[in-house]
C-alpha cells in the first residue's frame, strides 16, 4: 500500500487539493475511493482527528467539482441505475416493503436462485447485488389483537404486561426487505420487556449512502425527515438494530449546515443535537434495559463468533455490549472473531465500488469462520451480515449468520 493510501496520505492529499496546491484529478479521487471508511484509524488517533469528517468533506469536494481532468470512470460517477436506486428505493425506503411480495415470490419459485447459478449477469455490479438477497425474505411481525397496519408494519406495538417505556423503532431502507427477522426480533424482545415500540411510517433512509456518496445536502434532507418522524412521540429513545444507521442518525448533529442565516443554521444542529442523543443501538439498550426477571431464556449449548461491524467498533464504540446481552442466554460459548479490527469489506457500497479489495477482505473473514467449530456467527450491522453470509453461502457453509437479538428472540421463544 502506498503512503497515499494511508490516512495520514489521504489527509495531506485532501489538504492539497482544498488549497489549490494539487489537482482534482482521477488520481485524487482512487485514492480517496479505496478508503473503506471504517474509522479504525479514527478510533486510534491520540489527536482525536474526526477522519470520518474529513473523508466525507472529500467526496463532497469530488462530486461538486468541476474539473475537467475528471472522467466518467471513476469510481464516485454513478450509473444511471445506481442513481434511480438512490432517488426511487433508498431514498424512499417504503418502496422495499412494496417488494417483499416480489421476492417472495422469485424465492419460492426457484427463479431467484436460478438466475444467481446461471451466470448470465456475469460479474456485473447488479450480480453482486442480488448475490447478497438472503435465502427467505421475511414478513414484519404481526402482534396480537392489532388490526392498523402500514405497508406490513403496525404503528404501535404495546409492552406485554406492564408497560416500563416507551421507544421508537428505526427500520431503515435496505432492512426493511433483507433484514426483517432482526427488526421483528427487537419488537418482540423490546415487548416483553415491557416496553411500547413504536414504527412511524414517515421515517425514511438513514442518510448513510448519501452521505459518504458525497451527497450532504440529500442526507440532511433524510435528516430532517426522520426527525419529524419520530418528533411529538414522547420516546426515551429510538433504537437502531443496525450500527451503520445508528452511526449516522447518532453524529446527525456532527453535520456542518453550510447556510446564510446563522440563526436556522444554529436551529438545525440544535434539532440534530436533540435526535441524536435518543439514538441508541439495540444491544446498548437491552443491556440496561428493565424486565429480565419476567422473561424466561432457553439455554443454548453452541459455540458462537463475534464480528464486530466498524460502525459498531469504531463509530458507536459500544462493541461489548453484545458480548453482555449474549452472555444472558445460558450456557452460551462466546468468543469474538479472530480479525475483528479488520473491515468485512462490505463498508455501504464498497463491496460494488472496489469489489477486488472487498473480496479479499471478505475472504479472510470467511477463514475466521471455516478456522472455528461454531454454529453461529452473529454481527450488528446488516451490511456485515449479507456480505459475509453471501460469502459463506458460496463455499456451502452451514454456519447462519444472524443478529445478537434475533438469537435472543429465539430463545425467548418468538414464533
Amino acid at each position: 500500500m502506498s503512503e497515499a493510501d494511508s490516512p495520514r496520505g489521504r489527509i495531506a492529499l485532501m489538504s492539497g487539493v482544498a488549497s489549490g496546491n494539487l489537482p482534482m484529478n482521477e488520481r485524487f479521487v482512487q485514492h480517496m475511493d479505496r478508503c473503506l471508511t471504517c474509522r479504525a484509524c479514527e478510533a486510534v488517533c491520540p489527536n482525536n482527528v474526526a477522519y470520518g469528517q474529513l473523508i466525507d468533506a472529500a467526496r463532497v469536494m469530488i462530486v461538486t467539482s468541476s474539473s475537467d481532468l475528471l472522467s466518467g470512470s471513476v469510481g464516485t460517477k454513478k450509473s444511471w441505475l445506481r442513481k434511480w436506486l438512490e432517488i426511487e428505493f433508498i431514498s424512499k425506503p417504503f418502496r422495499f416493503d412494496q417488494l417483499r411480495i416480489f421476492f417472495r415470490f422469485f424465492q419460492k419459485s426457484g427463479l431467484l436462485q436460478r438466475l444467481q447459478k446461471s451466470g448470465l449477469l456475469g460479474r456485473t455490479k447488479l450480480a453482486k447485488l442480488i448475490a447478497q438477497v438472503p435465502p427467505s425474505i421475511g414478513n414484519p411481525y404481526a402482534a396480537d389483537n392489532i388490526k392498523e397496519t402500514i405497508s406490513g408494519w403496525r404503528a404501535v406495538y404495546p409492552a406485554v404486561g406492564k408497560q416500563r417505556g416507551k421507544v421508537g423503532l428505526f427500520l431503515g431502507c435496505v432492512a426493511r426487505l433483507a433484514d426483517v427477522e432482526t427488526l421483528n426480533s427487537a419488537i418482540f424482545v423490546l415487548n416483553r420487556l415491557g416496553y411500547t415500540v413504536f414504527v412511524p411510517s414517515t421515517q425514511t433512509c438513514c442518510g448513510a449512502l448519501h452521505q459518504h456518496g458525497g451527497d450532504k445536502a440529500k442526507a440532511m434532507m433524510l435528516a430532517r425527515q426522520n426527525r419529524k418522524a419520530f418528533g411529538g412521540l414522547d420516546l426515551s429513545n429510538i433504537i437502531t438494530t443496525a450500527s451503520g444507521c445508528g452511526v449516522q442518525l447518532a453524529e446527525c448533529g456532527a453535520y456542518k449546515v453550510q447556510r446564510s442565516n446563522h440563526l436556522v443554521e444554529k436551529m438545525e444542529k440544535d434539532s440534530c443535537s436533540d435526535f441524536s442523543s435518543l439514538i441508541v443501538d439495540v444491544n446498548k439498550f437491552l443491556v440496561s434495559a428493565n424486565g429480565w426477571n419476567d422473561v424466561d431464556i432457553l439455554p443454548l449449548s453452541s459455540k458462537i463468533a463475534v464480528q464486530d461491524p466498524c460502525s459498531l467498533r469504531n463509530g458507536l464504540r459500544d462493541q461489548m455490549h453484545v458480548y453482555t446481552l449474549l452472555s444472558y442466554i445460558p450456557k452460551i460459548q462466546v468468543a469474538p472473531l479472530a480479525g475483528n479490527d479488520q473491515c468485512c469489506g462490505a463498508a455501504g457500497t464498497y463491496f460494488i465500488d472496489q469489489p477486488d479489495f472487498a473480496m479479499k477482505l471478505q475472504a479472510e473473514k470467511i477463514s475466521a469462520v471455516r478456522d472455528n467449530d461454531i454454529r453461529y456467527l452473529v454481527t450488528s450491522n446488516i451490511g456485515c451480515s449479507l456480505h459475509i453470509a453471501s460469502g459463506l453461502r458460496a463455499i456451502g457453509s452451514s454456519v447462519e449468520v444472524l443478529h445478537p437479538v434475533t438469537l435472543l428472540a429465539r430463545q425467548m421463544g418468538i414464533q
